[in-house]
């Protein structure tokens, strides 16, 4: 019989960790039962040590099931908030509150002990685990200790993000005593956390992934959260830009495991057809999702995500998708201007694509909002039918769905690009948006003195990456040709420069970063739409310039018109965070 894919979480042996923690984490806020030791449900073995081969695996994989339940939050706190998407009619009453900022009320998407679940399986599977153990001269749970602690820091993060200050241990709660002095105990904010757990992840950097093999035909290894990606996530949150971009580049240039841009990109097919545009852009394939949270597909077999429901027009909701493309979504996808590099009698020349003229408005500047979104109309459906009049479907969020990523290669790239701007590199940050990263891109168009001031930042091995092949034709694209054409060519897309010179380099600088992170976030938004990075990238940048108003603008714009109410909520900082039980 087929098994599923967290099917040896459910298997239980003396000494592992089973599905205990998820049911009880849940109490440590009515305390009533916490970690009742007789109950039937735990299974630890007398010394609470985790000293089988078997364990690790077991161990791990419940983690993993732990975290399916925040899988669908982590994506939605950042849509549902964010300005490129509104809810509808149809939304239920929790999703509207959540867009509204509004907590007064209860709400499922305000669940903190699913996190703290996560957490406390981590902790507890870290500090019990034998890792003195091993077998033929290797450790044999030292890659599973280093899952462990990297999973812990993602849940974190989610946390930290989410509810601003919030309790934070490193060891297990194992009785009800332990779990009131935590939740009552001192509470740390992002940097704080982000700090702790640098430290806390740094000596493991270099510990290999464990090798479970395939699992339904993916390699169980993108499970895992890669040590340098989530290094590089909290030293962008905690303000340590060039340590960010370090991580960030070391992950993507491995070489064990080399990470290229994708050249799978939406575009026209030639300067003369824009009736249809060929598309071959995949941000959901294998190679461009690093790593994700596997979902099962059927509820008999666990956690599910409801996505599918939410996003698309489905049997089960009869067509009444919740979240909708918000009149932002529409402007930002039209704004940029698309061109095609083309040679007429032998010599290159740009053709800008028109600005009007199309049979739907979405074909207008950048594609990637045509690759991923349609609306339909039935056209037959009467005042009593039941079903909706209109079908909606995202292709990042099949209904078949059954991973929730967390990495994408093209994501990594931007907040590459982020680190590299507040870095004081944003010559190289903007060359990741227009050009793609290869030795010839960083000679030709980042001056020596910043090639000099990046230094190994900016190194991609002219060996792996290439800009041109043995024919002359690009290898290597900037993120903004996914979707926006010939972005190399494009002469209204070009480094920020101000229009008289300025007294010193610095100020120059100091000038460019700004707009360049401007770039870059709406960037983030073409290419991340609708996955749950939009609210937390515009806090980001609100949080470091200290301007509330980068967040509370084009959120309470989202509709197109200005909501004062939302604005004024938003410019509040302290309403951005979800309140703690």
């Amino acid at each position: 019989m087929k098994t599923t894919i967290l099917y040896q979480v459910r298997k239980t042996a003396k000494g592992f960790l089973p599905l205990s923690l998820f049911a009880l984490l849940p109490l440590c806020f009515s305390c009533s039962d916490m970690l009742e030791t007789e109950s039937d449900l735990v299974e630890f073995a007398e010394n609470h040590t985790l000293n089988h081969a078997t364990d690790s695996v077991y161990s791990v994989m419940g983690i993993i099931n732990s975290m399916q339940k925040v899988a669908d939050r982590s994506v939605l706190l950042g849509s549902a908030r964010g300005d490129l998407m509104t809810v509808t009619p149809a939304a239920s009453s929790d999703l509207k509150r959540l867009a509204a900022f509004d907590f007064v009320t209860a709400n499922k998407y305000n669940e903190v002990s699913d996190y703290y679940a996560v957490i406390n399986n981590c902790n507890y599977f870290i500090n019990n685990v034998d890792t003195a153990m091993e077998r033929r001269g290797r450790n044999l749970f030292k890659r599973e200790f280093a899952v462990a602690k990297s999973f812990r820091a993602w849940t974190y993060l989610q946390l930290a993000i989410n509810y601003g200050e919030v309790p934070f241990f490193l060891e297990p709660l194992m009785t009800e005593k332990d779990a009131r002095d935590a939740m009552n105990g001192p509470r740390k904010n992002i940097s704080e956390i982000c700090d702790a757990l640098i430290a806390d992840l740094t000596p493991y950097v270099d510990v290999d992934l464990p090798e479970y093999g395939n699992v339904y035909n993916v390699n169980a290894q993108r499970f895992f959260i890669p040590m340098r990606a989530i290094l590089g996530d909290l030293c962008l949150w905690a303000g340590h830009y060039r340590e960010a971009a370090g991580w960030y580049h070391d992950y993507l240039t491995d070489k064990r495991d080399p990470i290229e841009m994708s050249t799978y990109r939406v575009q026209w097919p030639n300067s003369s057809n824009f009736v249809r545009p060929n598309n071959y852009y995949s941000p959901t394939s294998t190679d461009e999702v690093r790593c994700f949270i596997p979902m099962e597909t059927r509820v008999f077999d666990g956690v599910v995500s409801d996505l599918p429901n939410v996003y698309n027009s489905t049997t089960e909701n009869k067509s009444f998708y919740q979240l909708t493309p918000s009149s932002a979504m529409y402007a930002i996808s039209k704004e940029p201007i698309y061109c095609i590099e083309t040679k007429i009698n032998n010599r290159a020349d740009t053709i800008y694509v028109p600005r009007s003229g199309f049979t739907d408005d979405i074909l207008v500047g950048d594609l990637r909002f045509y690759a991923n979104y349609s609306i339909s109309s039935y056209g037959t459906q009467d005042e009593f039918s039941e079903y909706n009049s209109y079908t909606q479907y995202f292709s990042k969020f099949s209904n078949s769905l059954s991973r929730i990523p967390l990495y994408r290669t093209s994501m990594l790239y931007l907040r590459y690009a982020e680190a590299l701007n507040r870095a004081g590199l944003p010559q190289s940050a903007f060359a990741v948006l227009k050009y793609g990263m290869c030795e010839d891109v960083t000679k030709a168009y980042v001056d020596t003195l910043e090639r000099a001031d990046a230094g190994n930042l900016i190194y991609f091995d002219p060996d792996v990456y290439k800009r041109f092949d043995t024919n002359g034709d690009l290898l290597i694209y900037g993120v903004h040709a996914l979707g926006s054409g010939s972005a190399h060519a494009n002469k209204y897309y070009v480094l920020p420069q101000p229009e008289t010179a300025l007294g010193s380099r610095q100020d120059t600088i100091d000038y460019q970063i700004p707009l360049v992170e401007d770039l870059i976030i709406q960037e983030m938004a073409l290419e991340g739409a609708f996955e749950g990075n939009r609210f937390f990238d515009l806090m980001r940048v609100a949080l470091r310039r200290g301007d509330p108003a980068y967040l509370a603008d084009p959120i309470s714009r989202r509709d197109g018109e200005v909501d004062e109410a939302l604005r004024a909520k938003l410019m509040d900082t302290s309403n951005w965070y979800l309140p703690l039980p």
